[in-house]
C-alpha cells in the first residue's frame, strides 16, 4: 500500500470527520456504522480504520476538532492575571454562544452530543470527556476565585456552587436553543442573555455556609424565621439576627447541611 503524503492523510482525516458529523447527524451516533461513513467520505472501510480504531475514536476526533479550540480559550483566561475576570468571564461566555450560531462545525457537532448521541459502554471516549469536563470546570472556578480576590463578588462567595451556575445556564442555553434554532437570534442576543446571568450573579451570589452551625444547633428558630421571611423582605430586613434570617439564606442554608426535613416553606405540611 503506498503511504500518502501528510497532506494528503490530514485531507483523508478531516473528509471522514466530515462525513461523520451528516451521518451522526442524519441517523445518531448509535445507528451510524464506520461503514456508512466511509461511504459517505467516498472511501473504503480500510481508509477509515487506517485513522480510527473505531467509532469511539471517531466521535473523539469529531469532538476534539470543535471543543479543544474552546479549552484553549479557556485555559488563556484562566492563566492571564490582573485582567478583570467579570469581563474575561463574559468574552469567553459570548465567545462560546456566539460559535454556536455562527459556525455550522460547532452547531452540528453540539447537536449530535445534545440530540443525536446515546450515552452507553460503546461510546468509552465518553469517559475521556468526563475528565476534560472536570478540568474545565477547575478553570471557570479559578476564575470565580479570581473575581472574589479582587472584590468583584464578596468574600464569602460559594465559587464551586457558582462555577456549576455558569456551566448550566451556558450548557442550557445550548440544548434548549438547539431543540429550535428559529425561535430567535442567538448570536444576535447573546450578550443581553449574558448580561442578565451576570448580573443576577454579582447582585445575588451564592455564599458559603457560614450559617450552617445555627441551622443545625437550633433549627427551631430558622423555622420561625423562615416563616416570617415575607414580612422582613417587605420590611427591606435581610441582616442575619439572633431571632430572624434573610428569605433565601435559610433554605439555602438547610438544604446543603442536610435540614431540609426541618426548615419547611410557609404552608408546607
Amino acid at each position: 500500500m503506498v503511504r500518502k503524503s501528510k497532506g494528503a492523510a490530514q485531507e483523508t482525516h478531516a473528509a471522514l470527520l466530515d462525513a461523520a458529523e451528516r451521518e451522526f447527524s442524519s441517523k445518531g451516533v448509535t445507528r451510524t456504522t464506520l461503514n456508512d461513513v466511509a461511504l459517505a467520505a467516498g472511501m473504503t472501510r480500510g481508509a477509515i480504520y487506517w485513522h480510527f480504531k473505531d467509532k469511539s475514536a471517531l466521535v473523539q476526533a469529531m469532538c476534539d476538532r470543535v471543543f479543544l479550540p474552546m479549552q484553549t480559550l479557556l485555559n488563556e483566561i484562566a492563566a492571564t492575571p490582573g485582567k478583570d475576570p467579570l469581563v474575561a468571564l463574559k468574552q469567553m461566555m459570548q465567545h462560546m454562544l456566539g460559535q454556536i450560531a455562527g459556525n455550522p462545525r460547532q452547531r452540528a457537532v453540539f447537536d449530535i452530543m445534545f440530540h443525536h448521541c446515546e450515552k452507553n459502554d460503546e461510546m468509552v471516549f465518553l469517559q475521556h470527556e468526563k475528565q476534560k469536563r472536570g478540568e474545565c470546570l477547575a478553570k471557570l472556578e479559578a476564575i470565580v476565585r479570581e473575581a472574589v480576590l479582587q472584590k468583584k463578588l464578596p468574600a464569602d462567595t460559594d465559587t464551586f456552587l457558582a462555577m456549576h451556575a455558569i456551566n448550566g445556564y451556558l450548557i442550557g442555553l445550548i440544548y434548549e436553543w438547539l431543540i429550535d434554532p428559529q425561535a430567535y437570534d442567538l448570536g444576535a442576543q447573546a450578550s443581553a442573555m449574558i448580561e442578565v446571568f451576570l448580573a443576577g450573579l454579582i447582585a445575588h451570589p451564592p455564599r458559603k455556609l457560614a450559617a450552617c452551625a445555627k441551622v443545625a444547633d437550633k433549627p427551631e428558630r430558622y423555622e420561625a424565621a423562615l416563616r416570617t421571611a415575607p414580612q422582613a423582605g417587605a420590611s427591606g430586613g435581610s441582616d442575619m439576627t439572633e431571632n430572624r434570617a434573610p428569605a433565601v439564606l435559610p433554605i439555602a442554608d438547610a438544604l446543603q447541611c442536610g435540614k431540609a426535613a426541618v426548615v419547611k416553606l410557609p404552608g408546607q405540611s
